[in-house]
Order: structure tokens, then sequence, then C-alpha cells
């Protein structure tokens, strides 16, 4: 993980991690990390995708 985010002089912790989330959540990194914590079979996969797809 190559992501990150400085905190400007007077910045607010809050703020920094908020702009780090936000940059986390566009590249996708939370989600691949939530998705490789366990693993997920193939069909699993699959039906999850389906799942996905239909709601949006």
């Amino acid at each position: 993980m190559d992501t990150e985010v400085r905190v400007k002089k007077g910045e607010i912790i809050e703020r920094a991690l908020r702009r780090l989330k936000k940059k986390l959540d566009k590249e996708g990194t939370l989600k691949e990390l939530r998705n490789r914590r366990h693993y997920e079979k193939p069909s699993e996969i699959k039906r999850r995708e389906a799942k996905m797809h239909r709601h949006h």
C-alpha cells in the first residue's frame, strides 16, 4: 500500500484521516482488504457480484 496523505501545518488530524479514507475509497483499497480478509469460494464471488449488479 503506497497511499499517502500529508498532514498540512495546523490541520486537524480528523480532517487528514477523512482525506485518507476518501483516497483509499477512491482507489478501492479498503474494499480489496475486506475481500481478502476471508477466503471466498469462486461460486460465492459470482453470487455476490451478480447481486451487486442487480442492485445498481
